[in-house]
Order: C-alpha cells, then structure tokens, then sequence
C-alpha cells in the first residue's frame, strides 16, 4: 500500500470510528439516564428503532422530520469549509419561513407553481441575508461569528413574534397568533402515494449540489484553501472577504429555504411552531457528518428518526417529549468533545519506518 492511499484509509478511518465512538457513548450516558428514571434503556432504545424505521409509515415521518435538517445542516457545513463556525441556522430557517409566507401571501393569486418558485426564492433570500450579514461583521469588524450568529437566533424569533402577533397577523388566529394561511393549492405536495412532502426532494438535491460545490469546482477549493490557512490564502491573493459573504449567504439560504419547506409543506402559516429546533438539530447533523454534505443526508435521517420518537416514549414509558431533545444534547456533547480526538489516537498515526544501523560497519 503506497504512502497516498495509507494516509487516505487511516484519514476515512479517523473520520468514522471517533464520531461512531461517541455516538456509542452517548448510547451509554443516555441509558444510564434512563436507568436512573426506573426505565428499561433497552426497551426504549427498542420503542425508538419501531418509532422510526419499523414500518413504512414510520419511515415516512423520520423522513419528512429529515428534510429540513439536511438544509439547516448545510448552514454550518458550508461556512465550515473556510474555517466559520456558524450556528445561527435556526434563525436563518425563521426569517426564511417569513420571507416565505410574505412573498407567498402577496403573489398569491398567480399559478401555484410561480408562487412555489417565489416562496423558495424569498426563503433563500431573507436566510441568505441573515447569515451573510453574520460573515460580512466577521471579516470586517472580527467579531466572532459563533457568538453574533446565536445571538441572531434570538433576534429572528423576537421578529417572529412582533410579526405575528402585529402586522401580519390573522385575526382569526386567537389562541395561536399566526399570519394568513397559504391558499392550499399553493402548499407543497406530497410524492405520490406517500405522506412526505416534496420537501424531502430539496434536501437531496440542496446537499448534492453543496458537495459537487465544495468539492468539485475551484470555487470551492478557494474555499477549502481559504479553510485550511488564511493567511496562505491572501498572499496568493485569494477574495477573502467575497468568498466569506458569498459561502455564508450560500449556508444561510438552505436554512432559509427549510424555512419556505415548514411554511409550504407542514403550518401553511408561520407561527411560534416555525421555531421548531429543525436549525439546531441541523448544527449536530453537521458535526457529526464532518461538514460533507453527502454523510449529512444520512445522519439528517437518523436524526430524524430519533426526533420522530417523542411522542412514542411519552405514551410507553411516560418520559416527557422533550426526552429526545435530551439525548440530542447528550450527543451533541459527545461529538464536541470527540473532535479534541483527531490526530491525537495512535491508532491513525502513520508509524515511520524504523531506521536500522549496522554497528559492524567501520567508522570513517
């Protein structure tokens, strides 16, 4: 085996066994949890599996709960490729779903596959926008994009709020603020003889085209190339700051577009229940996947699954719905304490030759 395709098999083996391994753990801290509460922790993981992928129709609600986690998960993975550490994906995906609805309600009398058209672009837009505005006072002004971007989150759900509950409020909505619904013919449909929304198909699609991106054009190896050293980057005169506005409006539009997915395909109106937690699902996705677009449609499934598994450990075993969320977050932990891991274990170490001296040969 050359040296090449030795550092490729260990770097793929890193990049599977450390993320499974803390998977596994969090498996054991999440039981041990479960076993303190006087519940059966194989018994639930059981009620989770039948929950999510015993049956068709529970494949089918994992994977309509997938769909916006593979776009909000693109809004970290992208901007990780040149070195962001972006986590505003759940405000992104709310001020999409506004943009959405707005563009939605106002052009509503044309074809529905026009006002379709126009609610993505108005959803990409407005969480384009959003993140982008998050990249632009990294570069320019160097504050940190982690802090400002959840601060962000905050900000969209207060907007959420005074729009709902003010100027685009129904005022048939009494006990639930919420906006005007959507005509019905104007909603997403669902894919023949399935209860998923063609949601589902944007999100193949969204990751498909990040990867192609990132990894097959030179726009993303200047991306890639900016990630790795930045200030390599600039001496070959890389466009810093464009590249950062351009990858961060590009990670926003697929939360902002899972944003329009909620609104189209699941409320027909933007409510509270747009704030959903899809965005922040969305940023583990996308550190358990390592940022490759085409590893976060399958972790976006599992995850789906779990989420979609709530309401069924609530009945069986009387644990609340947020339970899932818990274990969400004891994951969550486990992945960011994983990534200290990376090029620490021996085990993926390439080992170098040993050098072997001949003692009977004669000193010159």
């Amino acid at each position: 085996m050359n040296m090449s395709l030795r550092d490729r098999w260990r770097s793929t083996s890193e990049n599977i066994v450390i993320p499974l391994g803390a998977i596994v753990v969090s498996l054991i801290v999440f039981g041990i949890f479960c076993a303190i509460q006087g519940k059966n922790p194989i018994a639930i993981y059981g009620t989770i599996y039948q929950s999510a992928f015993g049956n068709s129709f529970s494949w089918q609600g994992t994977l309509i709960r997938s769909a916006p986690l593979m776009l909000t998960s693109l809004c970290t993975a992208l901007p990780a490729m040149l070195g962001l550490t972006i986590i505003g994906n759940e405000g992104a995906l709310i001020v999409g779903g506004l943009g959405a609805i707005a563009v939605g309600l106002s052009i509503s009398s044309m074809p529905s596959l026009i006002v379709q058209i126009g609610m993505a672009m108005g959803g990409m837009l407005a969480g384009g926008l959003w993140i982008m505005f998050v990249g632009a006072i990294k570069y320019y002004r160097g504050v940190n994009e982690t802090i400002s971007s959840l601060l962000m989150n905050y900000i969209a759900l207060a907007v959420l709020n005074t729009l709902v509950e003010g100027p685009m409020r129904d005022p048939s909505s009494l006990n639930k603020p919420s906006t005007f619904p959507l005509a019905a013919v104007n909603m997403l449909q669902s894919i023949p003889n399935t209860r998923i929304h063609y949601g589902l198909i944007y999100g193949l699609v969204a990751c498909a085209i990040a990867y192609f991106l990132i990894h097959r054009t030179t726009f993303g190896f200047a991306v890639r190339t900016i990630g790795g050293n930045i200030r390599a980057a600039k001496i070959a005169g890389l466009p810093v700051g464009k590249l950062t506005l351009i990858i961060s409006f590009l990670g926003g539009s697929c939360a902002g577009l899972a944003g329009m997915v909620e609104i189209a395909a699941v409320h027909g109106s933007a409510n509270a229940s747009l704030n959903a937690d899809y965005g922040y699902g969305g940023i583990l996705v996308a550190f358990i996947a390592r940022q490759n677009p085409l590893v976060a449609v399958i972790v976006a499934v599992l995850m789906g699954g779990i989420l979609s598994s709530g309401s069924a450990l609530q009945r069986s075993f009387n644990l609340p719905d947020a339970t899932v969320l818990l274990f969400q977050g004891i994951v969550f932990l486990a992945i960011l304490f994983s990534e200290s891991l990376y090029g620490r274990l021996d085990f993926f170490k390439d080992r170098e030759p040993e050098v072997k001296i001949d003692n009977s040969a004669a000193v010159v």
